[in-house]
């Protein structure tokens, strides 16, 4: 790969960030709602991506070693907010709801919405297993090399998701 030779590693760089920027921050998104955090969350994804190109090992695809380090990057920026904000543990969700309310950049019509709205509700795995699946589009065998876990468990992660949407979309 250009990235290993040190002459080219810059712009070999900037192609990488090219071709994926904007997939992973709609990935990164997902995960944190709002359009200023997802900003971000993708500058310090990218930042660790180029910090870590030297040991990139090239056993995974480099498409899904980069939504590794934005998916860790997405859950470490939730975790900290959690703390400095002092969010109980139980309150992700309120504080995800907020954020998807009050994001001037979130668009949508009142389905939209309201399937947001349902996908915030979900525990934090199937929130995101679920992303990654429909919104995503990616194979099972992709997402368990992200979040490294077994294929039957993103399956069974993917059918209870879907199973408490539909319930919670039937409930409103």
């Amino acid at each position: 790969m250009q990235f290993r030779d040190d002459r080219h590693r810059e712009h070999a760089f900037n192609q990488i960030v090219r071709k994926y920027q904007e997939r992973l921050y709609w990935h990164i998104r997902k995960i944190v709602i709002s359009h200023e955090d997802a900003d971000d969350v993708i500058q310090n994804t990218f930042i660790k991506a180029f910090q870590g190109l030297e040991s990139f090992r090239e056993d995974a695809s480099l498409y899904t070693w980069l939504y590794r380090i934005a998916t860790n990057e997405s859950f470490s920026f939730l975790k900290k907010q959690k703390s400095d904000l002092t969010i109980p543990v139980g309150e992700t969700r309120e504080y995800l709801e907020k954020a998807l309310i009050s994001d001037p950049y979130t668009n949508g019509d009142e389905i939209q919405m309201k399937l947001q709205k349902a996908i915030i509700r979900l525990p934090e795995k199937q929130r995101i297993v679920f992303n990654m699946k429909y919104f995503d589009e990616l194979k099972y065998e992709e997402i368990s090399d992200i979040l490294n876990t077994s294929v039957g468990a993103l399956k069974a992660s993917y059918h209870h998701a879907v199973k408490k949407i539909k319930q919670y979309l039937k409930e409103d």
